[in-house]
């Protein structure tokens, strides 16, 4: 019998995530609710009370730029509402095209609009870019005393609705601070009278289109580290969908920018274009554990309640020796055929080859306190061992069941004498014995 009695193998399955590339999430942020003071403004456009302002941003790994957001032929860029968008007659379809002190006008600061990050023209030395509320600590200088109450002139202004559902109140946080950097090259594809629902000169409840470009020279979020950059405020009390899809520069290996493009849908994918989970909402949530059949990585978060069959790793072919009727997951190299075992004993594998046979030893010998009994079958009966002294004495008997393998049965020596003792092995009306000795 080998020394090597049983060979254990180690399966790691390793699943990446750099399948999502430099796109490490999508932040859908709820950014103000609209209470009935909101609803008095009538300067604009009247929003509903109710209505629910989102923010949107991309969460890029360190160091990647936002460059371009766009819809083409095979990835459509959407938006759309089970109810109207509210866009405000003195709005902006591009974030970046406001004047700081507008936001302090009415319900203008809820206005519906894109951009790659930037919420004003630049006034003297600072310009704003859009930060998560719970990152901005700096104030506010939108709602409250800041807002001019509208077209009622409400005391205390608008935009203070404090709900606990917003998190934190316009009036302590507005989501804006400053950068040095300040991205050029703006382009967008909407010329003249914007009449999307990034416009304000009707009302809509979807924006679909398969032409739109927004772009720029590339811009990262305010805090480099967490690199979030906001694209999207959206003011409504429907329900809100979108697709987005993105142009992103990243340093290569060579330290160069390479351009990459995310894609909200992966039916056609193009040279140079990646599918992103994150960039559909509502996010689809589903088994993210790879320890489970229903793993994927096309889920943008996890549903632990998703995770119903472990995966079990063998070898599932009928023909194989070693089939295994509860393995769920193929690993070729697992299975086992006369002849082909991939270097390993078929005998230990698969003891049905075997036969009616079987094989046995002890370790250590001698011992000064107990063996230990390892037993290789080629059937699955019962097996009984006794242990005979040097007289032909039998001094310890004992049935350990039916096994078609046996590893480290131990045999307690302590309470015989120093000596030569034979132990057999019984099995399925044939026997076998060896020699060892206590010392």
């Amino acid at each position: 019998m080998k020394n090597n009695r049983i060979i254990f193998f180690l399966f790691s399955i390793i699943f990446s995530f750099s399948t999502f590339g430099q796109i490490e999430g999508v932040q859908v942020e709820t950014y103000y609710i609209s209470d009935n003071d909101d609803s008095t403004d009538l300067i604009g456009g009247k929003v509903v009370a109710g209505s629910t302002t989102y923010r949107i941003f991309v969460d890029l790994k360190k160091g990647s730029k936002l460059k371009k957001i766009y819809g083409d032929p095979n990835h459509a860029l959407k938006f759309s509402s089970t109810e109207f968008f509210y866009n405000n007659v003195d709005g902006q379809s591009i974030a970046k095209d406001f004047i700081k002190g507008k936001y302090g006008e009415g319900t203008i600061a809820l206005d519906t609009w894109l951009t790659l990050g930037q919420t004003s023209k630049k006034q003297g030395t600072k310009t704003y870019f859009g930060i998560p509320k719970d990152q901005d600590t700096d104030g506010s200088f939108i709602g409250g005393a800041n807002n001019d109450g509208g077209s009622e002139a409400i005391i205390g202004g608008l935009l203070k609705n404090k709900t606990s559902t917003i998190g934190i109140p316009l009036t302590k946080a507005d989501g804006m601070d400053t950068m040095n950097t300040i991205p050029s090259s703006w382009f967008s594809s909407l010329f003249g009278d914007d009449n999307t629902i990034f416009g304000s000169k009707v009302q809509g409840k979807s924006f679909n289109s398969n032409s739109y470009v927004l772009s720029n020279s590339g811009v990262t979020g305010v805090d480099p580290e967490k690199n979030q950059i906001l694209v999207a405020q959206l003011t409504t009390k429907g329900d809100l969908k979108f697709e987005l899809n993105f142009e992103v520069d990243i340093i290569n290996e060579l330290g160069v920018f390479e351009t990459i493009k995310y894609v909200a849908s992966d039916g056609v994918l193009e040279v140079g274009e990646k599918y992103s989970p994150f960039l559909s909402f509502p996010f689809i949530c589903g088994c993210l554990d790879p320890n489970f059949l229903e793993f994927s990585t096309n889920f943008a978060c996890n549903d632990n309640s998703l995770c119903k069959t472990p995966i079990v790793i063998g070898c599932t072919d009928t023909m194989a020796c070693n089939f295994d009727p509860k393995a769920n997951q193929m690993l070729h190299n697992m299975c086992c055929y006369p002849g082909a075992c991939a270097d390993r004993d078929i005998a230990v594998v698969c003891p049905s080859e075997r036969g009616a046979s079987f094989d046995f030893d002890i370790h250590p010998n001698p011992s000064s306190g107990s063996v230990f009994l390892n037993i290789e079958s080629g059937l699955n009966s019962e097996i009984i061992y006794q242990v005979y002294n040097s007289f032909g004495i039998k001094v310890i008997e004992k049935n350990i069941g039916a096994h078609t393998i046996v590893v480290n049965e131990e045999i307690d020596l302590s309470s015989l004498n120093n000596g030569l003792y034979h132990i057999r092995v019984e099995m399925n009306g044939v026997s076998d014995s060896k020699l060892f000795i206590k010392d």
